[in-house]
């Protein structure tokens, strides 16, 4: 690489931005912008720069440290606690011959003989556990190596974790390893996300990571996560071997994988590594490499550790498998809340184990990006080996009559004129009552887990549909068992289970009532908000758009949506049916009981971080009288600031002299 000093400077510094950026993006929002592939290449190009210009290395450099999943904001509400021992990374590669120069450093640094221990390289997220006396104790996050946060509570809802141990277990020990996601938790995840039109995980590892960081620890539980655990730290260790270790860990009851092998020398591990590069695609849950461990652990300590890895091991990682297929045709599907999604149909290939036919294009600014047009031969790769994704075009096959498809101008199933809003990238089909993809969907997002809880998935909502007995989702309501019974396939059990489904449907609490409206732009938090605020349906309906926007996250776009649903007068009649069925529309008063009024008529704006989560601030607030709202505006009585406030808010406080408060001011206010 010839470069000069001055433009080596310039590109350390962009890179180190850019991995900065989309460290920030995968280990703590889950939403990564590139492939691990391609974030390894850029890694690589700064490690190779730092090497040739070493008066620019930095220790701050993502080269020397590990990537951190706390939000710099520590909004989480999780305990943060130091590790024991630094929870590091590992050196990756793509490429068998630096296998074989990890095995030559290790060499020159070691006189005795050693083995290798090869493990598969299983794709989640970094957990330590420890145990007390057999009992499950703790659970940290890698966080940013020597700080993570402590998931216990989440942790033990992970079935596959032992919160006891059995045998002769020692009487205290730290056990590492990756809560991961099988495919099919995966898979039956993003439908519902997709039914809910929420954002789909991009691939099992973000499912699994968001997953260990929900707030509501009893939805752990629902997402089907498993864990593999395989590295015990310690100095007084009674073993010699990692190998050794991790049977001891297994014979107490701890998942370990089974796809482990103690090698010889490092061709025998070469040749495990080969052996997994095609099997690992009928694997049930994600796996991206393998993990190559000097397995005697005098050597390992005699070894040591860089900053940021242990030089007894790396990881060897298998390339993302992409493959050329044509663009025969593109669908445009309309999905629950009316939004158009182009979907591209594709000449069948096998990628990844799996028959690939289509694969989504998002929006019609996706398709415009990739100048895509039908007849086109396009590279597909699987993100996260899961779902397809269309990386490029292959220009050089491409026909000179070929032409842009048109994005549709009506909705493909209904024929109305489709709508764009000016900050959306989506088109949607206004028709949101009368279209029948949107009301089938509808109808599922209403009867979904999340929401109303009420039996029957896809099929059942087809039948009632094509029966004519469901029109709306009061109609669900007046079905009888003698109508269920008409249904092909349906037997008493059967009726009964829904109807009884029905029934208990009508306990679901307000705000999980108001989400499975499916009103255009309100999600499940959003809705659990509006409930609270406003504490019956009744309230929320006669509320102005002023009233709507001093709740907070509640800007003009979900405001008009709220108006729009609720100006519609078949929606009203449909409410009040639901009422008269007996659903539930007004909050348990149990859970707002006033404590005092200290704050009435108090607009706050809360920023930054307090001595117990912000929701519980937010809890304080309405219980003392006050209104928690987002943004700040000449009416806000008070800017409630904690650790690290946001800047800009404090500079618009001051702008418009609104008092600024800590948290010891604002507790005196309510004592």
């Amino acid at each position: 690489m010839a470069i000069s000093k001055n433009k080596a400077k310039i590109r350390i510094a962009e890179l180190r931005r850019d991995l900065k950026i989309h460290n920030e993006r995968y280990y703590v929002n889950n939403n990564p912008l590139i492939s691990d592939f391609e974030y390894d290449i850029l890694m690589q190009e700064l490690i190779t720069l730092e090497k040739m210009f070493p008066e620019f290395i930095d220790s701050n450099s993502p080269t020397m440290i590990v990537g951190s999943d706390i939000s710099k904001e520590k909004k989480s509400g999780f305990e943060q606690k130091a590790h024991i021992y630094p929870m590091l990374s590992l050196g990756n590669t793509y490429n068998i011959s630096e296998i074989r120069s990890f095995d030559e450093r290790v060499k020159k640094s070691v006189a005795s003989d050693y083995t290798y221990c090869c493990e598969l390289k299983f794709d989640g997220t970094a957990i330590c556990l420890t145990y007390l006396k057999g009992e499950l104790v703790s659970a940290l996050t890698r966080g940013d190596g020597k700080v993570g946060d402590e998931v216990l509570n989440n942790v033990r809802h992970i079935k596959n974790i032992p919160k006891t141990l059995h045998g002769d277990y020692l009487d205290k020990f730290e056990i590492r390893g990756e809560i991961y996601m099988p495919f099919a938790a995966f898979d039956r995840l993003n439908t519902q996300r997709e039914i809910d039109e929420e954002q789909p995980f991009a691939n099992p590892r973000n499912a699994a990571s968001g997953s260990l960081k929900l707030i509501n620890e009893n939805l752990v539980e629902d997402r089907g996560l498993e864990t593999v655990l395989y590295h015990m730290p310690g100095d007084n260790l009674p073993f010699k071997k990692h190998s050794e270790a991790i049977a001891a860990a297994h014979s107490w009851g701890i998942p370990v994988s089974p796809y482990i092998k103690v090698c010889k020398n490092i061709d025998e591990a070469i040749e495990f590594i080969q052996s997994w590069d095609e099997k690992r695609h009928s694997l049930p849950f994600p796996t991206d490499g393998m993990v190559i461990k000097v397995n005697e652990l005098d050597i390992q300590k005699q070894l040591g550790y860089t900053s940021k890895f242990p030089r007894w091991a790396t990881a060897y990682k298998f390339k993302p498998e992409e493959a050329l297929t044509k663009v025969t045709s593109i669908d445009y599907q309309v999905g629950r809340t009316g939004a158009v999604t182009p979907v591209a149909n594709l000449d069948p290939v096998l990628l990844s184990g799996t028959m690939v036919k289509r694969a989504t294009l998002h929006n019609m600014d996706q398709m415009k990006q990739l100048d895509i047009r039908i007849g086109d031969y396009v590279y597909v790769e699987k993100g996260g080996e899961i779902i397809p994704k269309i990386t490029r075009v292959e220009l050089a096959k491409r026909s000179k009559t070929s032409s842009s498809p048109e994005f549709p101008t009506h909705c493909p199933d209904c024929d109305t004129l489709l709508v764009r809003d000016e900050d959306e990238a989506r088109y949607y089909c206004p028709n949101s009552d009368h279209c029948p993809t949107q009301i089938k969907f509808r109808f599922l997002h209403f009867v979904s887990r999340k929401a109303m809880k009420i039996a029957g998935g896809e099929a059942t909502i087809e039948q009632l549909l094509a029966k004519g007995y469901i029109k709306n989702f009061a109609d669900l309501y007046k079905l009888t068992k003698t109508q269920l019974l008409t249904l092909e396939g349906w037997k008493e059990k059967s009726a009964d289970n829904f109807l009884n489904s029905l029934e208990e449907s009508k306990k679901i609490p307000f705000g999980k009532v108001l989400f499975a409206l499916g009103i255009r732009n309100i999600g499940e938090q959003t809705a659990l908000t509006l409930a609270s605020w406003f504490k019956d349906i009744d309230q929320l309906i006669n509320a102005s758009k002023e009233d709507l926007i001093k709740v907070e996250d509640i800007g003009d776009t979900v405001a008009d949506s709220i108006l729009d649903y609720f100006a519609n007068q078949e929606h009203l009649e449909m409410i009040q049916e639901l009422k008269n069925a007996g659903v539930t529309f007004k909050s348990d008063a149990s859970q707002n009981t006033l404590v005092s009024s200290k704050l009435e008529d108090c607009l706050i704006v809360i920023s930054g971080v307090f001595s117990v989560p912000r929701n519980e601030i937010k809890s304080l607030i309405v219980a003392n009288g006050g209104k928690c709202v987002s943004s700040l505006s000449g009416k806000t009585t008070y800017l409630l600031a904690g650790d690290n406030p946001g800047p800009e808010k404090i500079k618009k406080a001051e702008k418009l002299g609104t008092r600024i408060i800590n948290e010891d001011v604002f507790r005196n206010l309510i004592s």
